[in-house]
């Protein structure tokens, strides 16, 4: 069998600025860090996929600059065999990031450039990469139709599907019901079912609207409360897996999308996938940046090995 997985996404130049806060409109305040890394959702969770043992394609499409050029060494580092569509008319995407400096909490704005052009006909291009996937990814950064065309060919090709629903956005029924799990955070999770998420309660309510709606199965992540899982037949809360202090939440739920999946694709079930994506995420909190901040696999197993024997 395949253990292929197939993400499907955004790459985009981080660009993060460490502050006390943000500023006013019309106001300049001084930062106290600049950092200029790789980013996008998509290209995130590819990374930590592979960085945790995943054979990892991630489909994307790029401008011929710079930032294109750090987003093909990002990938060759982290071994993420990159399918992309070079849109010269465009550019490579950006990123605004700010980082409160007291707690690691983001603020974001994402200006996606070429990715935002990812059209029906690039994903259909690689149809035959994608109905062969064991596991395939993808979020809400690129335009929906191809999102949609993407699930229905995972789907019809037997692949696991995953749609981490980022930025929320209203999703179609049929939609949905492409989708083996969904995996949206907090508010993420309100802005697409209405529903408030601010306890475990809340959560599994929020997911049986989900459920009611077309999803296989419902992956609320919850920060420093770990993740709750709702299926048709299961509720299982999985608390967080703490590897030590929090220096930046940024790529927090893409590491978890990315162990999730790859942890998928080796096999494993639901409930474990979802510990081995908590801990992805509970290691890569402990550093600065998204990609970079991403673990190994042996870092993530001898953090679940050592919670095991403790």
């Amino acid at each position: 069998m395949s253990n292929k997985i197939v993400i499907l996404g955004v790459f985009v130049a981080d660009t993060a600025y460490r502050a006390d806060r943000q500023p006013k409109m019309g106001e300049t305040i001084l930062g106290r860090s600049f950092v200029l890394g790789p980013g996008g959702k998509g290209s995130n969770q590819s990374v930590a996929a592979a960085m945790v043992g995943g054979e990892v394609h991630f489909i994307t499409r790029l401008g011929r600059d710079p930032f294109a050029d750090i987003a093909h060494a990002t990938w060759s580092k982290a071994g993420v065999v990159p399918e992309v569509t070079e849109d010269p008319e465009s550019y490579t995407g950006a990123a605004y990031i700010f980082i409160e400096d007291a707690t690691g909490n983001n603020a974001i704005i994402i200006s996606p450039g070429a990715a935002g052009r990812i059209s029906v006909a690039d994903v259909e291009a690689r149809a035959n990469l994608i109905s062969g996937a064991a596991v395939f990814v993808t979020q809400l950064e690129q335009p929906m139709p191809a999102a949609h065309r993407a699930l229905e060919i995972a789907r019809a090709g037997g692949a696991k599907t995953i749609l981490n629903p980022a930025p929320a956005a209203t999703i179609a029924p049929e939609m949905l019901a492409l989708c083996d799990y969904v995996t949206p955070n907090e508010s993420e999770t309100e802005g697409i079912t209405g529903l408030p998420v601010t306890s475990a309660a809340e959560a599994k309510t929020a997911a049986e609207k989900l459920l009611s709606q077309g999803a296989g199965a419902a992956i609320i992540t919850l920060g420093e409360n770990g993740a709750l899982y709702h299926d048709r037949h299961q509720t299982v809360h999985v608390p967080a897996v703490s590897a030590g202090p929090v220096v930046e939440t940024t790529g927090a739920g893409d590491a978890f999308n990315g162990g999730f999946a790859a942890a998928l694709a080796r096999g494993a079930d639901p409930i474990a996938a979802v510990r081995f994506g908590c801990a992805t995420a509970g290691i890569s909190v402990t550093r600065p940046g998204t990609a970079p901040s991403m673990p190994t696999l042996a870092e993530v197993e001898a953090l679940l090995a050592g919670m095991a024997g403790s």
